[in-house]
This record gives C-alpha cells, structure tokens and sequence, in this order.
C-alpha cells in the first residue's frame, strides 16, 4: 500500500507505466552474461583477419583477434589517470571511463565497470587449465582481457585490460548527481546553465535494483530523486554547480521540499571521487553563511544512477502549460534566473 501522496506524486502517477533501467555491474552479471548470453550490442563491426591486419599494428594484431596478452607492466598506461576515456583500438567503440580506472598495481590497466553495460561481452575461458572470465569488444570481438571479482566497493570488479587493446579518447565532459526535492524542478533548473550538456532525471541512493517511480514513492527503496548531470569543467565549475544546487532548493530541512514529504526529497550530493568529497565539504561550509539553520545536505559516494521513466524526462520543457510547471517550477526558475544571470545559457 503506497502512503498518503503529495500533489506532486499525484500528478506523476497518472502518467506511470513501468520502465526498467540498466544499473552497475557486480560478479553475478558477468557470470550470467558468460553463461545465458551477452548484452545486446548496438552496432556491429565485422571485418576479415587480413583486413584486421592491415588496420593495426602486428602487437595490436596479437592481443586483440588471436587472443595474447601482453607483458605486465609494459605501458604507461598503468599509471595514467587523466580524465577521458578508452575505446577499442580496433573499431573505435567507447568502453571505459577514465573515472572507473584504478591502481590495481597488477601491471595492467584496470577498471570496475564498462561505459555502458552493453559495450563488454564475457566468454568463460579455460584457455590454462583454470576457469576465467574474458572480456571483448561487444561489438567487434576485439579481445580485451579478463574480468575478475577482487575489484574495489562498490562493484567489486576488476577489469583487467590489455593496454595494446585500447585507445585514449580525449574528452571534456564530467558527471554529478544532485537530489534536491521533485527532479522536475531540479531538471529544469540545471538544463538551463551553459556549460551543462545533457541533464536526466532519476533514482540514487537506495538499495532496490532497477527501481520504478511507485517503488521510490513507496519510501521502502531508499532511493532519492536525483539528477544526473553532464557538463564541461571549461565552462562551469563543480564548485559552482554545487553553488547553484544549494541555492536553489532549501538544505536546511530532513526529507522535505515544499509540499513535498519523504525521504526521496532528501537534499544529497553523491560525489565520484575523494577530491569531489573534500570540494563538496568546504562548498557546504561556504554556503552555511547564507542559511540560518543547519545545511542538513546529505554526502554520499556514488554507486548508482537508475535513469526514471521516460515521461519524467525533459518534463518542464514538455508541459510548461501544465499547472504544476506554472505554480511550482515557474517561481523557481524566476528566482534562479535572478540569483545566476551570469551562469545561464544564451
């Protein structure tokens, strides 16, 4: 039974049908993609071994379609931690974030989990005499290197990678996930600051797999509304979206917004790394000066994100009409408008 509702639960429930999202990986995914199937791919690239030959070089050649590996600590890469991410050496797919790399000081490059679930797949391998899991390219059968569960929390996974089958793409986009209150509003107000490519809204925090919005609203998930951002450090700041997300909800008050009861209106940050953490910190610290009461937002290391339901997505720019976009976003967005002027998109 689902507990008495806020207008806005209301509203948002006359729209429900149930959308199940991706989530993080851990050991019991891989072993079931090894063992039922892989993850459907989205493009395939299909080329003859002499045709692979020609595009790469004879070690690149070696690693990735006859399967060698290469000599522990032979690269440089082990070492690399520069922002970015790393996509085949043989058809350019993007399949790791350099935010998911880690030193695992085994001599190889390692990371706990794909860019997308489906950019990996996983074959057992008992190649020397032991059962391990492989990993490839999902979408050339590049192979990669192998998978292991003696990985860091959250996900526990080692992706252990040959760095002869990768390649550095240079990028310039970062992520942070905010909760701060209905995700319509928060979406709205964070779609509009230059600097932010892409804004979705969702769920974060709780302990429920792959939650639906009736699930979240029931108060048993854990899991707060959030908004998952994408935005280019160059042109705004982390320490200034921060500035902005704790100006435009009230930080001060324990599972509540408005009108808005519960634990998924909780004010949260969920940082990425210790260095997020410690900015996060002195941001909460500055920003106390302008509160009376208690900053009470919460801080927490990210593990999830599941993306909410499609109608929730892009929701103020779709219903500006609507009655809640006029009496509760509209205000909002006035006031953000004052308050940051300088940070809007042109």
């Amino acid at each position: 039974m689902i507990p008495s509702f806020s207008t806005t639960r209301r509203l948002r429930l006359k729209l429900f049908f149930n959308l199940k999202n991706t989530s993080m990986l851990k050991w019991l995914d891989i072993i079931k993609f090894a063992t039922n199937g892989n993850p459907v791919l989205d493009k395939r690239v299909e080329k003859t071994q002499e045709e692979w030959k020609a595009l790469l070089t004879p070690e690149q050649f070696y690693i990735t379609r006859l399967k060698g590996t290469e000599r522990a600590f032979s690269s440089e890469l082990c070492s690399y931690f520069e922002p970015g991410r790393y996509a085949c050496i043989c058809c350019g797919t993007e399949l790791f974030d350099a935010e998911t790399k880690f030193e695992s000081r085994t001599g190889w490059p390692s990371f706990t989990q794909p860019i997308k679930e489906n950019a990996v797949a996983y074959h057992k391998d008992i190649s020397l005499g032991m059962q391990r899991i492989e990993a490839l390219c999902n979408t050339c059968d590049a192979h990669l290197g192998h998978v292991f569960p003696d990985g860091p929390k959250p996900s526990g996974l080692r992706y252990c990678m040959n760095a002869l089958s990768l390649k550095k793409v240079a990028v310039n986009e970062k992520k942070i996930d905010f909760g701060g209150g209905c995700f319509w509003c928060t979406e709205a107000i964070f779609q509009r600051i230059n600097g932010v490519v892409k804004v979705e809204s969702g769920y974060s925090g709780g302990t429920v797999r792959n939650p639906t919005y009736r699930e979240v609203c029931s108060g048993t998930t854990g899991h707060a509304e959030v908004v998952e951002i994408t935005y280019k450090p160059d042109e705004i700041s982390f320490e200034d979206l921060l500035r902005i997300h704790l100006t435009t909800h009230n930080p001060t008050t324990v599972d509540k917004q408005g009108a808005d009861r519960g634990s998924q209106y909780r004010s949260i940050i969920f940082y990425r790394t210790e260095e997020e953490k410690q900015a996060a910190m002195k941001i909460i610290d500055e920003m106390q000066k302008s509160y009376s009461d208690m900053i009470v937002t919460q801080l927490e290391m990210f593990e999830h994100f599941y993306k909410a339901e499609d109608y929730h997505q892009n929701y103020y720019n779709r219903n500006q009409e609507g009655g809640y976009c006029r009496t509760v976003i509209d205000p909002k967005l006035s006031k953000f408008r004052n308050a940051h002027y300088d940070k809007l998109k042109q």
